[in-house]
């Protein structure tokens, strides 16, 4: 069994569960290196304690499931099966507490797997899961490693695109076709390119709105690449700039090295808010910094733990998460600047290198 089973079996010991059901299709890789969107169709891997592990798939997954799985009981469902009684018959008798993602199970879903096992207690397993993806090996770290190296490229080529009257929605065409082009699975989000005074919306929609001289333009995108994603943020100078704008870059690049100087194994969360958000409002920008410093990265463009001021938890070796600072002035324009960062034995290494120096661009 991996190690991760292994963890998993000394939970359910721990804590007196009988089996547990994973459901969620990125842990179902995590654990067993098959990859599968099942869309409304069941899949799952069963872990009866003390015993190996199997995995109930559609059946048009099962030659991927075969090829890909680690674990060596494959079991399948047609479009007409049951899938929920199919489970019932392959549950080991004497399950009474069964081990569930309740973040992942719909409530309908969840009432119909009670009506079909019968087990007495459903205890919520997004603990141990979520502690086991909180750190990341160096396998799983060259993986991001990759997908930051191909959204760095797609993001060059992209800005080398840029010009007065091209649309923030043609710049995203272009990014997420050299996405695929340089071998990512996808966009892990979707992708921002926000003119002007959109800028200073976080989570703005691109448009046909066209990229003009004189205007601050933000890109933030990311891809999934081997299972993994990657996330970053440059915000660019379509020409020549106001001083007001250069201040507001300078406040933000200030702030996120402030935070990335701050990690090392030991350090709270909160910590490398604040670091960032005293910088920043001592150069008078603290009320337009008005979100989160970043979050956790993985398999997930958005995973536990929340890079925020009250977050007390302490910084371990392996830890994947975002620092992106942002100041964002309404009909001006906004700044963000987001590097992934991996925390080491000695520090830090920011797997992102695109440059953060304020570039002219168009």
């Amino acid at each position: 069994m991996s190690a991760s089973i292994n963890k998993l079996q000394a939970y359910m010991d721990d804590n007196g569960i009988d089996a547990m059901l994973i459901t969620e299709p990125k842990h179902v890789y995590y654990l067993t290196g098959f990859a599968s969107d099942p869309h409304e169709r069941f899949l799952g891997m069963l872990l009866p304690r003390g015993k190996e592990a199997f995995l109930l798939v559609p059946a048009l997954d099962y030659e991927a499931a075969h090829a890909a799985a680690s674990v060596k009981h494959i079991h399948t469902h047609s479009d007409t099966d049951d899938a929920y009684a199919i489970l019932r018959g392959l549950m080991p008798d004497g399950v009474r507490s069964l081990g569930i993602e309740k973040d992942h199970l719909s409530v309908s879903r969840f009432e119909t797997l009670r009506a079909a096992i019968g087990a007495e207690v459903y205890a919520d397993i997004g603990m141990p899961l979520r502690e086991m993806r909180v750190t990341k090996s160096p396998e799983e770290a060259e993986r991001m490693r990759n997908a930051v190296r191909i959204v760095e490229e797609v993001l060059q080529a992209g800005a080398a695109l840029v010009k007065p009257g091209v649309t923030e929605i043609e710049l995203v065409a272009e990014l997420e076709y050299q996405m695929k082009k340089r071998g990512a699975q996808g966009p892990s989000f979707d992708t921002l390119v926000l003119a002007g005074a959109k800028s200073a919306m976080p989570h703005g929609m691109p448009d046909r709105t066209a990229v003009r001289e004189g205007e601050l333009l933000l890109f933030d995108l990311g891809v999934f690449a081997d299972g993994y994603a990657s996330d970053i943020t440059r915000t660019f100078a379509v020409g020549q700039i106001t001083d007001e704008m250069k201040r507001i870059y300078a406040a933000v690049l200030e702030g996120n090295l402030r935070a990335i100087e701050a990690v090392r194994p030991g350090a709270s969360f909160g910590s490398l808010d604040r670091a960032a958000r005293e910088s920043i409002a001592a150069a008078g920008f603290g009320p337009q910094f008005n979100h989160r410093l970043g979050h956790g990265l993985g398999l997930d463009i958005h995973e536990y733990p929340s890079v925020h001021g009250n977050n007390l938890e302490l910084l371990r070796e392996g830890m994947t998460f975002t620092i992106e600072p942002g100041v964002y002035v309404s009909g001006l324009g906004g700044v963000r600047i987001e590097d992934d960062v991996l925390v080491t034995a000695s520090g830090v290494e920011v797997l992102t290198n695109y440059p953060k120096t304020l570039t002219v661009i168009g």
